[in-house]
């Protein structure tokens, strides 16, 4: 086998495990816990790093467009990675591993939805935003992949790849934002 027919295998072998591993009732419960926030009229933040980041920007805007229903409220979703300005000027004044965390001081309130993607599931920012939401009283959702890390013990929910290779599991976790968008969406048109 050519190199390259070798890389293309061992790729499309190491997504496929992680789409085995999904779990269809994992994917329902995040769907619920999203559409019940939605209907107490509570927030959704998602964040995530690096690739993580774009998938969180992803999903916030498919949460809060894809699941638009004429005659319905919209979903308030925020992705915590898209204000540029904000997010490097907290990294440079503050510290890196705050960036999050400050942008959710005075923005997140008891029984919203913080929403954590990351590979690792060992991201520092990631980590203390969660820590401070769970404190305020938010319901923590993870999207985590080698093996879960220390997020996974933050989260009421999570859904957790056993894969260390990061594309597999990053392309997972927008497979995930499409497929729970879509439940959220069922949802609010059949409410």
């Amino acid at each position: 086998m050519e190199p390259e027919n070798e890389i293309f295998a061992d790729y499309v072998k190491g997504l496929r495990a992680c789409l085995d591993e999904l779990s269809g009732q994992d994917v329902e419960d995040i769907a619920d816990i999203i559409f019940n926030a939605y209907k107490e009229g509570k927030q959704i933040f998602v964040l995530g790093n690096g690739g993580s980041a774009t998938t969180a920007c992803h999903f916030a805007r498919d949460l809060q467009i894809s699941t638009a229903v004429e005659g319905k409220p919209r979903v308030r979703t925020t992705s915590l990675t898209d204000n540029v300005a904000l997010v490097t000027s907290l990294a440079n004044d503050i510290d890196y591993s705050l960036i999050f965390k400050e942008q959710l001081i005075g923005q997140l309130n008891e029984g919203d939805v913080a929403i954590g993607i990351t590979s690792s599931g060992n991201s520092p920012n990631i980590l203390k935003a969660m820590e401070f939401a769970r404190c305020q009283g938010a319901v923590i959702i993870g999207l985590i992949g080698f093996g879960g890390g220390k997020l996974q013990e933050l989260t009421h929910k999570s859904v957790v790849l056993s894969s260390q290779d990061y594309g597999p599991v990053e392309d997972t976790h927008l497979v995930l934002a499409h497929l729970i968008t879509y439940l959220v969406r069922d949802r609010i048109a059949r409410d």
